[in-house]
């Protein structure tokens, strides 16, 4: 895997709401992001884990779109 970043479910979370991602609903300590364009709509799950593991972090970056480069801008912000 590419160096990622060992990042908190609530600052992933951070991150992808300045992509354009909102959250939808939480249950329990998983978290639903929704991101609407016009021609598709991505749905996200997000555990709030104090460290996410890095399958995890390279699943929901690969489901998202979102490059490793463009989620250190994100966090940067």
């Amino acid at each position: 895997m590419k160096n990622l970043p060992v990042i908190s479910g609530k600052n992933l979370i951070m991150a992808l709401r300045k992509y354009g991602f909102f959250v939808e609903r939480q249950k329990g300590s998983h978290v639903r992001l929704k991101y609407k364009t016009i021609k598709k709509t991505i749905k996200l799950t997000v555990p709030l884990h104090d460290l996410l593991k890095k399958g995890t972090l390279n699943r929901i970056l690969k489901d998202a779109g979102i490059s490793v480069e463009e989620l250190g801008s994100l966090m940067k912000r």
